[in-house]
């Protein structure tokens, strides 16, 4: 029902930035509503983990790791989401989904992930 495409990626020194776009689009002829929308990373040889999200009524949320560094922001107009990553260090160093959870707060869907790379 719905596909979300991730961009933004790269590779960069420590203390650099990036910026992470997720676009979301529903399938041809479907419609859909977000109930959540967010960013998770995997690093390899450990567990996918939230980074932040963004809750309909709820407050933003962010890891205790990238707090005052990231920023997530969403345009519902244009089915987007950002994260700005800022001071980036090599613990950064990650696959970097998005993920969607509908309006029936059941179905969820990720994108297929963009890699992000900080050197020492």
């Amino acid at each position: 029902q719905v596909q979300l495409v991730e961009s933004g990626g790269g590779l960069v020194q420590a203390g650099g930035s990036l910026r992470l776009s997720c676009l979301a689009s529903g399938s041809t002829g479907s419609t859909f509503s977000i109930f959540a929308i967010g960013w998770y990373r995997q690093a390899p040889g450990k567990t996918r983990e939230l980074v932040a999200a963004i809750h309909s009524g709820y407050p933003t949320v962010y890891a205790d790791s990238v707090k005052g560094r990231f920023t997530i922001s969403r345009d519902n107009a244009k089915n987007t989401v950002d994260l700005q990553m800022n001071s980036l260090k090599p613990d950064d160093t990650a696959v970097y989904y998005c993920n969607v959870q509908l309006g029936d707060r059941r179905n969820n869907f990720w994108g297929q992930g963009t890699q992000v790379t900080v050197s020492s």
